[in-house]
């Protein structure tokens, strides 16, 4: 990774804004992570390790074949004598009738282990098949909350984008292409058991999917940092955030003009893990609304999940800051390095941090209002977004204030279009 990089100068973090005390936690990452160049030639080894005798290789289109990738991957399999079969054509937004082909495909074949090659989206369909196959009831009553699986067939990823961290977090999100409903479940029966890393198999993504992937990795860790006023956070992990999100905000720049550079690709798939293992935020708290406003726009207009996040974070962040203002002020003074200008009120402050990390969205080309993103609501499908993010009124979304279906139209209204 590159280590003589010409940093932001930093500021001493005023103290006063730590007072709370460090709250109770269970940390939990149990995934092996192998990380550097050629790595994937390690697949076979890894995967003899957990003691299975037939993997399904999971991917998506066709990069990974034309690559050589899927060859080296196949070749380290037979190394080890390990049997496999093969599924592609994963998409964006991972459907519900690849996962149940995926599930007949294993029983068929009697596979004993998954192997995710991809980014996010293979990687969560690959952890629904898994769970599918271990379970015996229909795999979307997981996602759906009918039921609660009781376990998951082990599964490895070797990551080819460096976006959602599912390589190294508890969760995944499947989306049922016949109702338009994008729905995520979390458990550690799901957790990878391992996940090669190699920056270099990332350099042929396009800008688009360099910048989505950049911007989920910040949201990821954003989400974990707003929270309801009076919950505690951790002056430790506030600095981990901080530093993670920096991170990113610097090597995104660097990927723009030059994609094929090995230390900013490095950077930033290791943030992408860090980002969803829980260092940013062990506590169970963090608003993650942004992330369900999302979901819907992708169950219903299959949009790329970073782009989508962008798109609706500054409505969401304009909509609740007042509800936990300090927060938002912490945001500008130790991730956007801001400093409060004389007679500037909180509000004031928050505003321009808000509109600080706004214009970096808008910096490395993501869009930052839906029409950006080419979608056109009508009223009534931001009703119906409203009413589907609330599962039909069963439950609210978000903690720096909690959203039910009418704010939650006013958001997607309102995120129509830049204010």
């Amino acid at each position: 990774m590159n280590r003589n990089k010409t940093h932001t100068k930093s500021h001493k973090y005023n103290k006063s804004w730590y007072n709370a005390v460090m709250d109770n936690f269970t940390y939990f990452t149990p995934t092996k992570v192998v990380f550097g160049k050629d790595t994937e030639k390690q697949t076979g080894i890894l995967i003899k390790e957990q003691n299975c005798k037939k993997v399904l290789v999971h991917f998506g289109g066709q990069s990974a074949k034309k690559s050589g990738l899927l060859d080296r991957i196949f070749d380290s399999l037979k190394s080890e004598g390990i049997d496999y079969v093969t599924l592609g054509g994963v998409q964006p937004n991972p459907h519900l009738s690849l996962v149940e082909e995926g599930i007949a495909l294993c029983k068929k074949e009697n596979v004993d282990f998954i192997l995710a090659v991809g980014g996010g989206s293979v990687i969560d369909s690959a952890k629904a098949i898994g769970y599918g196959l271990y379970n015996d009831f229909p795999v979307w009553d997981i996602y759906s909350r009918k039921n609660t699986p009781k376990g998951c067939v082990p599964v490895g990823a070797v990551l080819t984008i460096a976006a959602a961290g599912s390589e190294m977090s508890d969760s995944s999100v499947i989306t049922n292409e016949k109702t338009g409903e994008k729905r995520g479940f979390s458990s550690n029966y799901c957790r990878c058991k391992f996940a090669v890393m190699n920056p270099a198999l990332t350099c042929s993504l396009s800008e688009w999917q360099t910048m989505s992937g950049a911007t989920d990795i910040i949201m990821h860790t954003l989400e974990r940092w707003f929270m309801p006023c009076d919950a505690e956070n951790s002056e430790l992990v506030d600095y981990i955030a901080a530093g993670l999100i920096k991170t990113v905000m610097e090597n995104a720049p660097v990927l723009l003009n030059d994609p094929s550079n090995y230390n900013a690709r490095a950077e930033i798939m290791w943030a992408s893990s860090l980002s969803h293992n829980g260092l940013t935020g062990p506590f169970g708290n963090g608003d993650w609304a942004t992330h369900q406003i999302e979901h819907e726009l992708g169950g219903m207009f299959d949009v790329t999940h970073g782009a989508g996040l962008s798109a609706v974070w500054a409505t969401w962040a304009r909509f609740v800051y007042k509800d936990n203002v300090k927060r938002f002020c912490q945001m500008g003074e130790q991730i956007l390095t801001l400093r409060r200008l004389a007679g500037e009120s909180e509000d004031d402050y928050a505003l321009r941090s808000i509109a600080e990390m706004e214009a970096f969205f808008k910096s490395i080309n993501m869009p930052v209002n839906l029409e950006q993103l080419k979608l056109n609501l009508t009223d009534e499908q931001c009703e119906i977004l409203a009413e589907n993010c609330t599962w039909h009124g069963k439950r609210t979304v978000g903690q720096v204030k909690k959203l039910g279906k009418e704010e939650l139209f006013q958001i997607y209204k309102k995120a129509r279009r830049a204010e």
